[in-house]
């Protein structure tokens, strides 16, 4: 793996883990009660962004480096995949 595979790698977990991030422990305006006028219901109270960029790096970081393990291991090749799949190896 290259590096910059590792970094595509590492930019595809860590926008799946702040995507999934920003929904969870989010409180509303609705469910505090406190509506601004002007804004609606589902609005944020407090929004905290680079709170919330520290923690998605943080999980990625754990998620990634035994990806990048994994995948420079060899563990599992394309030619298993292929044959798990039944479609022919490479070069065969």
């Amino acid at each position: 793996m290259g590096i910059f595979s590792a970094f595509v790698l590492f930019a595809m977990v860590w926008a799946m883990v702040f995507l999934i991030g920003l929904q969870v422990g989010q409180d509303t305006q609705g469910d505090r009660g406190e509506r601004v006028p002007g804004t609606h219901v589902s609005s944020p109270v407090e929004f905290n962004l680079w709170r919330r960029v520290g923690i998605a790096t943080a999980i990625t970081l754990v998620l990634w480096v035994p990806l990048v393990w994994f995948i420079m291991s060899g563990t599992l090749s394309i030619d298993d995949l292929r044959r798990w799949t039944g479609r022919p190896e490479f070069g065969g």
